[in-house]
């Protein structure tokens, strides 16, 4: 069965999602910006500091999360606002076009999280962004991910669990939860078996879904990268999850793995209690990355060679989440082209174009954008304000 034509007018793959207006209101240095914008590949070029990296920021929040800064809400408002920050968009993706907006401000006093409106109602969970557009990006504080804590490949993992299963969110929020209760219960040297009871088996419950999805994801992404040719600048990697659960995943019923996660946290409080935390869980799982052609661990490659795989990673991840979720997600690419020669960077926007992605790319110098394909939409960011530029 032959693919219905994409908005670029290409014949093959999965319909493209783009922003056709976004506004800021109070956002980071932002006191008000409205943008229109075009479907094809977005340009920001600008002075360090002058704000590129806070448009995309404003961008992830259209999905779920705390952005791809992982920034508290309350940090996000334009210094000097007392009234929160909002963000809207106008998109247009396969089920038609949308009007989102997300924010703090006219928020009740003291109110958690940030609200979410879809088409002028309020959104049950923000999870409900989903049904409308996947947000993927890469940003430079990615660049120490192989050599970094577990606990940042973690989240990078669970990010990408995210985009293909809308669920994990909430999934890893209850097993968080139930185990800051364990660890205070732990900490407080509480002998109250009925709670640890009753939290260990949320964390049981929970900890085994989030490891077995996380572990399909790492099988689908290997999946992916086998298309990726020898020779290509952006190779593939060899990834592998190492924690306890995701070692008997597979090799029990799922059942079995949650009742022995289950008697694990049971017999272990005495150890974890000396600790004053939870010792084992997928909250302690990592991932581990090789690069696939030099059959080296990850954290022993060039600076170079560590980003064209994280870069092969983040695409191959694109064309995944395109697949599964029917739509072409949005790409934040953060200063993605300053560590590139001049061959990965025409190969990566060749990439881009390829995937049908509305792709939003910052940089210092509009030169690193030359090799770019027609069609891109160029914007200069100073002092606050987005003012476009000529492509030409």
């Amino acid at each position: 069965m032959a693919h219905a034509k994409t908005a670029s007018g290409r014949p093959d793959g999965p319909p493209r999602v783009s922003l056709n207006r976004l506004s800021l209101n109070n956002f980071r240095n932002y006191e008000h910006v409205a943008l229109e914008l075009q479907p094809g590949p977005v340009i920001l070029t600008g002075e360090n500091g002058a704000g590129k990296t806070n448009l995309l920021e404003a961008i992830s929040f259209l999905t779920p999360g705390r952005g791809l800064r992982r920034a508290v809400l309350a940090d996000v408002a334009r210094h000097g606002s007392d009234s929160g920050f909002a963000i809207h968009a106008e998109l247009d993706g396969p089920l038609g076009v949308a009007e989102i907006g997300t924010g703090t401000a006219g928020a009740e006093s003291g109110a958690n999280g940030r609200r979410v409106r879809i088409n002028g109602a309020n959104a049950k969970a923000v999870d409900s962004l989903l049904e409308w557009l996947r947000v993927i990006w890469i940003t430079p504080a990615m660049d120490g991910l192989f050599t970094g804590p577990a606990s940042d490949r973690r989240r990078f993992l669970d990010r990408l669990v995210l985009a293909i299963d809308p669920g994990h969110g909430r999934r890893a929020m209850d097993y968080e939860k139930a185990m800051r209760g364990r660890n205070r219960l732990l900490a407080d040297n509480s002998t109250d078996g009925s709670w640890f009871t009753s939290i260990e088996a949320t964390m049981a419950e929970t900890g085994t879904a989030i490891a077995a999805a996380r572990l399909e994801l790492v099988r689908l992404l290997v999946g992916a990268m086998g298309a990726i040719k020898p020779g290509n600048p952006f190779p593939a990697a060899s990834i592998t999850l190492a924690g306890t659960l995701e070692a008997e995943i597979g090799e029990q019923p799922s059942g079995d793995v949650e009742e022995s996660f289950c008697r694990q946290l049971r017999d272990e409080r005495p150890r974890d209690r000396i600790a004053g935390r939870t010792l084992e869980g997928p909250h302690r799982s990592d991932l581990l990355i090789r690069h696939q052609p030099k059959d080296m661990p990850a954290m022993h490659c060039s600076t170079g060679e560590q980003k064209a795989l994280l870069v092969g990673i983040i695409l191959s991840h694109a064309r995944l989440t395109a697949d599964i979720s029917g739509m072409a997600p949005i790409l934040l690419l953060d200063e993605i082209a300053a560590h590139l020669d001049e061959y990965r960077r025409g190969a990566l926007f060749d990439l881009v174009e390829d995937l049908n992605a509305q792709a939003y790319m910052t940089g210092t110098d509009r030169s690193l954008f030359s090799s770019i394909g027609g069609g891109a939409q160029f914007f200069a960011v100073a002092d606050g304000q987005i003012l476009p530029e000529n492509g030409d």
